[in-house]
C-alpha cells in the first residue's frame, strides 16, 4: 500500500511543481514582458507627469474641490480616491445614509447655483470609488461656476468641455466620458483662478 502511495504522488508532486513553475512564473513573466513592450505607459498604470513629478492616473480620480476646477463623482473609496482601499459605499437604494448623502450633493450644488436636473454621476459614488471621469452632461453642469471662478469667458469653458468629451470605445463599447484630470490640467494650462477679493 505504501508503495501504491508513492507512485501515485511522485507524478501529483511533479506535476504540481510543473504547473507552479509554468502558470505561476512563466507565464506571469510573459504577460509582464508583453505589456511592458507592447503598452509600457498602460502596464505602468497610465502615470500622468508634469516636469517630471508623478501628479496623478488617468484610471484614478482626484478631489478636485475648489471652485475654479471641474469636480469628479463622490467617492467612498477611504477617505475619497484611496487606491488602497478601492470600495463603493454599499449603501443599498433604501439606504436613508444614501438618501441623505444624496439630498446633501444635491443642496451643495444648489448652492454653486446650478439649476435643473441633475446628472446622477455627481451625486453618486461609482463600484471602485476611483472614477477618474464624469458624464458630459456633469462637466457642462460646472460651466458657469468654472467660468465665474477664474474669470473665464463661459463660451471659452463650455468648448474646454466638449474638446475634452471621449466617445464610447469603439464607437459602442461605454459612454462618452470627461477626464476631470485631464480637463483641469488644460484649464490650468489656459487660465488661472481669479485672486480672491480681501477683506473690506
Amino acid at each position: 500500500m505504501l508503495t501504491d502511495l508513492r507512485s501515485a504522488l511522485r507524478p501529483s508532486l511533479a506535476l504540481l511543481a510543473a504547473f507552479t513553475l509554468l502558470l505561476g512564473l512563466a507565464y506571469p513573466l510573459a504577460m509582464t514582458g508583453i505589456a511592458q513592450g507592447l503598452l509600457p505607459a498602460k502596464a505602468n498604470g497610465s502615470l500622468i507627469t508634469e516636469n517630471g513629478t508623478i501628479i496623478g492616473s488617468a484610471l484614478i480620480g482626484q478631489d478636485f474641490s475648489a471652485a475654479g476646477y471641474f469636480h469628479p463623482r463622490p467617492s467612498a473609496a477611504g477617505k475619497g480616491y484611496d487606491g488602497t482601499s478601492s470600495s463603493g459605499s454599499n449603501l443599498g437604494p433604501g439606504s436613508k445614509d444614501l438618501a441623505d448623502r444624496i439630498a446633501k450633493s444635491v443642496a451643495d450644488l444648489r448652492k454653486d447655483g446650478v439649476k435643473g436636473e441633475i446628472p446622477v454621476d455627481l451625486v453618486t459614488t461609482s463600484g471602485s470609488g476611483l472614477d477618474p471621469d464624469i458624464s458630459p452632461e456633469a462637466a457642462r453642469l460646472q460651466v458657469p461656476r468654472v467660468a465665474k471662478a477664474r474669470g473665464l469667458d463661459p463660451a471659452e469653458a463650455a468648448a474646454l468641455v466638449e474638446a475634452q468629451v471621449q466617445p464610447p470605445l469603439l464607437g459602442m463599447l461605454g459612454e462618452p466620458r470627461v477626464n476631470v484630470l485631464a480637463i483641469n490640467r488644460e484649464l490650468a494650462r489656459i487660465s488661472a483662478p481669479k485672486a480672491a477679493k480681501p477683506p473690506a
